[in-house]
């Protein structure tokens, strides 16, 4: 079959700044890029990311506000279209492509992207919502056609907790070292802790959700040695915010300590920052190691189900501490800082050897034997 006959649709909620629907963009561009038809279909039309949406890849916006509210729209588009191939990420939206995919009454290959580690995920739920919803997902994902863990663990984590079958699961790294990622990484920053002779900044990534644990970070960084003669940045944006910026003021770091917001383009900050940290309580698979590493800039991690060891192999390629350590965070972070670790080139080219590994050529590979093998 040639690319340009091959048509895929790519659903999700939105396109708000999480590392799942950065990880879609990516995916619809590389396969437009190889000449495919790509569809976005989205719940709501709605996120920083909409501006980041390539010319070839076509919008479909549902307009909805909940997820399970989009089904009819979502059948209605699937029998208009007639794509060969769904793909859907996040677990609301993997239920609606499943349950759309078999009222659509047509053949249709649905995939699932699965990106958090479910066990831990459901954690956070009473415990009748948790049953539920696991049963929902033994009763509807074994009829996906193949489901995409965006890591080992969270491909073991699938089938010890949900009960899912092997044969069915594949995992594909997400397609995080992209051509643009370097060419971002060259742009100004509009920051004053950048300019020439500043102290050095430690940057955080993310949400400001439970699950990224930037209150650790922040305490972490309170307790090191080096806070005055380091600058700790965290880029992101959520419903901690007014939480985490009482907790900077508590601990009266506010001349060092800032939280700027979400920015579309982080990369150039990183580029730019002496060390990335990672505190999360869980993850699936954290991009913002792996981007960090590309652009050669040293990483210290949470040692979280799922993804940090793994993308740093135990360690080799960063550093890693026990989930919720403040003290180790701290020593790690004052060890990374003192060696300057930033100026340490070979450790540089390693980092971003290892990182390239994870590219978008490779996921897209990846995922176009899943979606046409055996059409």
């Amino acid at each position: 079959m040639c690319a340009s006959a091959r048509h895929i649709a790519l659903f999700l909620p939105s396109l708000i700044g999480g590392g799942a629907e950065r990880a879609m963009l990516d995916l619809a561009s590389g396969f437009a890029d190889r000449g495919c038809r790509v569809d976005l279909v989205l719940v709501r039309a709605e996120g920083p990311y909409l501006d980041l949406i390539p010319d070839n890849v076509k919008v479909f916006d549902l307009a909805e506000i909940r997820v399970l509210n989009s089904l009819p729209g979502l059948i209605r588009y699937l029998r208009k279209q007639r794509p060969q191939v769904l793909l859907s990420t996040l677990l609301h939206a993997n239920v609606a492509a499943l349950l759309a995919g078999k009222l659509a009454g047509f053949p249709l290959r649905i995939v699932l992207r699965e990106a958090t580690t479910m066990s831990q995920s459901f954690e956070r739920h009473s415990a009748f919502r948790s049953w539920r919803t696991l049963q929902l997902v033994k009763l509807l994902y074994p009829a996906a056609d193949r489901i995409v863990a965006v890591s080992n663990g969270v491909a073991v984590d699938l089938q010890r907790f949900a009960r899912l079958p092997e044969k069915k699961i594949e995992v594909v790294y997400n397609p995080v070292v992209t051509m643009g990622l370097a060419c971002q990484a060259e742009e100004s920053v509009d920051h004053p802790w950048f300019l020439s002779g500043q102290p050095p900044v430690v940057l955080g990534v993310g949400r400001l959700v439970r699950a990224k644990n930037f209150q650790m970070l922040i305490r972490a960084f309170s307790h090191s040695r080096l806070r005055q003669k380091a600058r700790l940045l965290i880029l992101g944006e959520g419903e901690l915010r007014v939480e985490l910026e009482k907790l900077v003021s508590e601990l009266k770091l506010c001349e060092c300590v800032q939280l700027p917001g979400f920015t579309i383009n982080p990369f150039s900050y990183m580029a730019r920052s002496a060390l990335c940290v990672l505190s999360s309580i869980r993850e699936g698979f954290p991009n913002v190691i792996v981007q960090a590493m590309a652009l050669g800039t040293p990483v210290v991690a949470t040692d979280c189900r799922n993804g940090p060891a793994e993308i740093l192999e135990n360690g080799r390629y960063g550093r890693l501490v026990p989930v919720n350590a403040v003290s180790d965070m701290a020593e790690a972070i004052e060890d990374e800082l003192l060696k300057k670790s930033k100026q340490n080139i070979e450790l540089r080219c390693r980092l971003i050897e290892r990182a390239a590994y994870f590219n978008q050529e490779k996921s897209i590979n990846a995922y176009s034997k899943i979606f046409f093998e055996g059409y």
